[in-house]
C-alpha cells in the first residue's frame, strides 16, 4: 500500500486525465482514454447486470423457494460466484469474440455483467429473506397483489442492502483484467465505439507495468492508485448506506 501511494501519487498530473496513452519511450501522455473506457465498460456492465440480478434475486426469494427452476438458478449462480474471472473471459471470447472475429467493448461489457450478476442475485435474495414475514402477511391480509407487495414493501425494506450489493459488485469488476484481455482488449487511441477494441485501466496497467519504459511504468502506478481509490470509495459508500439501514 505504501508503494502504491508513493508511486501512484507521484504519477498524478492534469494530463493524466486529459491526454491519451503515449507511444513507447516518449514523455507526456496520460490515461484519459483508459479512464473513459473503464467507465463505459463498468457503466454498461452495471446497467445490464443490475436489473437481471435484482429480478433473479426477487424470483428466488419471493416466488421460487422450492421449485426446480429456482434450484437450477441457484446452482448456476453458485458456479458463477466461484468461477475465476479468466474462465468467464474465455467463455465470452468463445461465445462473442471468436464468432464476430474481433475484440469489442460490448464483449467486455458482457464479461463484466456476467461477473456482476451472481453477486447481485445473492445479495438481493439474502436481503429479501431478512424482511420479516409479518410484513408480507399483513399485505396479503389487506388484499394486496403479490407483485405490488414485492415492489412496495419487501423491495423497499431491503433497498439499502441491495444497493450495497450493487456497489460491491461494481467494485469487484472495476479492477478485473483477465476477462478484458480476452474481450475488450485495449486501444492506444481514444474511442467510445463499443463495437471496437476499447482502452481500459486494468489492461493498460498490465501492459504498461510489464514494459521496460519508465514513462509507461509511472502511468501504470498512477492507474493502480486511481483504481485503488475508486474501489475504496465504493466500499466506504456501501458500508455507509448499509449502516444507515
Amino acid at each position: 500500500m505504501h508503494t502504491t501511494l508513493h508511486l501512484g501519487i507521484g504519477g498524478l498530473s492534469l494530463q493524466l486525465f486529459t491526454e491519451s496513452t503515449p507511444p513507447p519511450n516518449t514523455e507526456g501522455g496520460g490515461l484519459a482514454n483508459a479512464i473513459v473506457g473503464s467507465l463505459l465498460l463498468c457503466g454498461f456492465g452495471t446497467l445490464i447486470g443490475t436489473p437481471i440480478g435484482i429480478l433473479a434475486g426477487v424470483y428466488l426469494a419471493e416466488y421460487g423457494q422450492k421449485n426446480v427452476l429456482a434450484s437450477t438458478i441457484r446452482f448456476i449462480n453458485d458456479i458463477l460466484l466461484s468461477a475465476p474471472s479468466i474462465v468467464v473471459g474465455l467463455f465470452v471470447y468463445a461465445l462473442v469474440v471468436a464468432k464476430s472475429g474481433r475484440f469489442s467493448g460490448w464483449a467486455g461489457v458482457i464479461a463484466l455483467a456476467l461477473l456482476q450478476i451472481p453477486i447481485v442475485i445473492r445479495t438481493t435474495e439474502n436481503m429479501l429473506k431478512l424482511v420479516p414475514n409479518a410484513l408480507r402477511e399483513a399485505a396479503v391480509a389487506l388484499g394486496t397483489p403479490k407483485w405490488r407487495m414485492v415492489l412496495k414493501i419487501t423491495l423497499r425494506a431491503s433497498l439499502g442492502g441491495i444497493v450495497t450489493g450493487v456497489l460491491l459488485a461494481v467494485a469487484r469488476i472495476a479492477g478485473e483484467t483477465a476477462p478484458l484481455l480476452f474481450t475488450a482488449l485495449s486501444n492506444q487511441f481514444f474511442s467510445a465505439d463499443m463495437s471496437q477494441p476499447m482502452a481500459n485501466l486494468p489492461v493498460t496497467i498490465f501492459k504498461f507495468a510489464m514494459s521496460p519504459f519508465a514513462e509507461w511504468q509511472s502511468l501504470a502506478w498512477a492507474g493502480v492508485f486511481l483504481i485503488t481509490l475508486g474501489v475504496l470509495g465504493l466500499n466506504i459508500l456501501a458500508r455507509t448506506i448499509f449502516s444507515k439501514k
